[in-house]
């Protein structure tokens, strides 16, 4: 099981749910405390700003950081449930538990998939950078960033409810 979340509701989550495993995704210099009761190594940080195209000043989401979210996401045994994060639990996290959806259901059809993240979280909004640089690792061909983008914009909302997905 994937939770996904904003900040703020991090470790109610990982208390509600017995997450053993977390993903950060943060702008880089985000205060944020260490979740309790997940071991360092298997807490993921990541840290690139929320954009999908350059912007002076801002860190965008690079190669080097989807591979090490695929490759965390590949050493997670799924006996435990795991929390994704990002500040508002509305693009950044919503990206990367498609991600997952997708490499765990290789052959499941990506639009298919992305529909299941809307009706999961409807102001769910997957940052395409991150989608785009996961679905070149993945080989999907772009597919994935069609996906995302049929489903378009999520609901607007200052932050996310969160969610639970089964990959």
């Amino acid at each position: 099981m994937i939770i996904v979340g904003p900040l703020n509701k991090v470790q109610p989550l990982i208390d509600q749910h017995g997450a053993t495993h977390v993903v950060t995704l943060l702008a880089p210099g985000t205060p944020h405390d260490a979740p309790q009761g997940i071991a360092p190594e298997r807490h993921l940080k990541l840290y690139f700003h929320d954009i999908v195209q350059p912007m002076d000043g801002h860190v965008p989401p690079r190669a080097a950081d989807a591979g090490r979210l695929i490759a965390f996401f590949q050493d997670w045994d799924r006996k435990d449930p795991m929390l994704v994060h990002c500040w508002a639990g509305i693009s950044r996290s919503t990206a990367a538990a498609f991600i997952a959806l997708c490499m765990f259901r290789p052959q499941a059809d990506e639009e298919e998939l992305a529909f299941e993240l809307r009706a999961a979280s409807p102001s769910a909004t997957p940052n395409r950078l991150i989608v785009s640089l996961a679905d070149e690792v993945l080989g999907r061909n772009g597919r994935m960033v069609k996906a995302v983008e049929k489903i378009g914009r999520g609901a607007d909302a200052f932050e996310g409810t969160p969610f639970v997905l089964r990959p």
